[in-house]
């Protein structure tokens, strides 16, 4: 996606809001709002949207998890199974 083809300025936001409306539910990719002359807003679908938070989600879960192993907080994949099991693995 080219955020250069979607940049409009707020006075065409303000003229053509059920068009944009529809053109971004259409074809799912968002609009850049500029005021005078400088990016401002981002417009999208709300589809868009929820899919990129749960993508931010997930690399935020992904950070966290590999933090903690740089920070040797883990357990090894035989003592979570052996735990799961109702083993004493420790």
């Amino acid at each position: 996606m080219k955020f250069s083809t979607q940049v409009k300025p707020i006075s065409y936001l303000k003229s053509h809001a059920a068009d944009i409306v529809k053109t971004i539910s259409e074809n799912r990719e968002p609009m850049v709002i500029t005021q005078n002359g400088e990016a401002k807003l981002v417009v999208m679908d709300v589809r868009s949207y929820e899919e990129q938070e749960e993508t931010l989600a997930l690399l935020k879960i992904l950070a966290l998890g590999h933090r903690e192993i740089e920070q040797g907080q883990f357990r090894s994949a035989t003592e979570v199974l052996a735990t799961l099991d109702g083993e004493d693995a420790q």
